[in-house]
């Protein structure tokens, strides 16, 4: 799948989620950079969401001639500063035809991991041990299954 594709299929997945879960939910009309989805609790109306979600497949890292898997999705720079106490990530890895999984993050958390490993990236040296330099892309990785299904948190 191209990754438009991709993209609008983990939003619909994840809208799907939030109603079952008790949420009225609104797809921004426009590209909104900082959201994809409005998610109004329908037992506290006053509870209101932002939701970005980003979408993927499986990614590997080999680890020592160990394959370890993880799983990464691709953000901004802007993911450095994006965080509110109503805004969350879901970080969808489509699994082909079988049921997507889910890893629901606070903003807050995404921002500082983000920020930390991207200064860590910085000080190490490139492949050929040059001085990687700065630029917009960040990455956020998941080594474990921490946040994996934690819708519970939207909640809160």
């Amino acid at each position: 799948m191209d990754t438009v594709t991709v993209g609008n299929a983990g939003e619909c997945f994840v809208a799907g989620e939030l109603m079952r879960r008790g949420f009225t939910v609104g797809f921004t009309l426009t590209n909104t950079p900082d959201y994809d989805i409005l998610a109004i609790d329908k037992t506290d109306p006053k509870r209101q969401l932002a939701i970005q979600v980003k979408t993927s497949n499986d990614t590997y890292l080999t680890d020592g001639g160990k394959e370890k898997k993880l799983h990464k999705w691709r953000l901004t720079k802007k993911a450095e500063s994006l965080q509110s106490d109503n805004m969350y990530y879901v970080f969808v890895i489509l699994n082909g035809l079988d049921m997507p999984q889910y890893y629901i993050v606070p903003s807050k958390i995404v921002a500082e991991t983000v920020k930390k490993e991207y200064e860590e990236w910085l000080k190490q040296p490139g492949a050929k041990g040059q001085p990687h330099k700065d630029n917009s892309v960040r990455n956020f990785i998941l080594y474990n299954d921490e946040y994996k299904d934690n819708w519970n948190v939207l909640k809160q």
